[in-house]
């Protein structure tokens, strides 16, 4: 037999993200690889999801979600970000934020087309577009600031160009992207005639009296911005998948197309759920998770600089970059495995989120924990210090 399996099949392997997971547990260690949020699902939407099973809403929704949920989303953008947003026509609910982006890739960029991405970046964008041909174009992020130069942007285009993808807050680097960084990417952005993906999953969790600005809200950004976010992380509900695009409804029916024939419908009931926690829950809600998140920020890189791991504050988002170089180990990998054996903490390898050499210093740590188990991980990584 001379079977064959697709082209596409080497480009899509298991993250690193899920690799130390599964070593983790081998170990029988504390996670602090995978970015799951361990805060209590707020009780309305729990009891939302509830009575629309009781109520029988568990059939097929609407290609594009339940109009209660799109309401909802754009009732809270508009009161969040100052977008006006039509939720007949604007708003795509998908499975995550991930299925958001992955029908949003197919409804508008075609392979070979380029993509400029922000290094330290995320790999489920990158293996989502190496799985359609989509090529992407690194600019790297120099720390601590994360900065970069509207010259590091020009210098990435070509004739292949079409979108650029940002996310703010972002993973793994924590960076909140100011209103000035923003404008620089939309002026590129309008020069190249260039879609503008956003990822803005943590748009809530902002630190140090920053500002979370949706570039969807900058002058002429509307119609070239495909804003993508969802419900994992801040009802921490990662396991429910459901997430949303919303932009201009010319590429929200695309959109919509490519999103049911992928996944059809995000699940009814917990699409409902949601929606009851986006009306019942307020700013005093949102500010909580981000104050919560905030403080553990503050513990957490406050431990990893007394046992010489330096960390990379970050500004939103709930992960923390540290310098490992002190370890033993050739890279990143290495270093994040010396660490588990020693001391039972799971991290992510650096090199996870980078193209090159860059990160093979550095290692990723999610901080979203319940406290007990932050306190345990912060003690145990103590042991490096004995």
């Amino acid at each position: 037999m001379s079977l064959k399996v697709s082209k596409r099949r080497p480009l899509v392997a298991q993250s690193e993200i899920r690799n130390m997971s599964i070593e983790c547990a081998r170990v029988g260690g504390i996670n602090l690889a995978q970015g799951v949020c361990d805060l209590p699902v707020p009780a309305p939407v729990i009891r939302g999801a509830e009575e629309a099973m009781e109520r029988g809403s568990n059939i097929y929704t609407r290609f594009d979600g339940r109009v209660e949920l799109r309401d909802a989303i754009a009732a809270k953008q508009k009161r969040y970000a100052g977008m006006d947003v039509n939720p007949e026509g604007q708003v795509v609910v998908s499975a995550g934020a991930t299925g958001a982006f992955y029908a949003a890739c197919l409804a508008l960029l075609d392979e070979g087309d380029e993509v400029i991405v922000f290094e330290p970046y995320y790999g489920y964008h990158i293996v989502t577009m190496a799985s359609l041909g989509i090529k992407p174009v690194y600019v790297t992020l120099a720390p601590p600031h994360w900065n970069f130069t509207a010259e590091d942007l020009e210098s990435k285009v070509t004739a292949r160009t079409r979108a650029i993808i940002l996310n703010t807050p972002s993973n793994p680097a924590g960076k909140v992207f100011t209103r000035s960084e923003l404008q620089c990417i939309a002026d590129f952005a309008e020069a190249h005639d260039l879609f503008v993906f956003t990822d803005e999953i943590y748009e809530h969790f902002v630190f140090d009296g920053r500002e979370h600005i949706s570039p969807a809200t900058l002058p002429g950004m509307a119609r070239r911005t495909i804003t993508i976010s969802g419900f994992s992380k801040v009802f921490a509900v990662t396991g429910w998948r459901l997430g949303y695009a919303i932009c201009d409804p010319e590429w929200a029916l695309a959109i919509g197309h490519f999103n049911d024939l992928v996944y059809v419908c995000a699940p009814a009931p917990l699409q409902l759920g949601a929606a009851c926690g986006l009306r019942e829950l307020g700013p005093d809600y949102y500010q909580s998770v981000s104050d919560d998140h905030q403080l553990k920020r503050d513990l957490f890189c406050s431990t990893l600089k007394d046992i010489g791991l330096t960390p990379h504050v970050p500004e939103g988002a709930y992960y923390t970059l540290a310098d490992v170089t002190s370890l033993p180990g050739g890279n990143a990998k290495a270093r994040a495995l010396f660490l588990l054996e020693r001391t039972g903490v799971a991290c992510v390898p650096g090199s996870a989120f980078y193209e090159g050499e860059v990160g093979e210093g550095l290692v990723r740590f999610c901080f979203a924990k319940e406290m007990p188990v932050l306190e345990d991980a912060m003690a145990r990584l103590r042991r490096l210090g004995e």
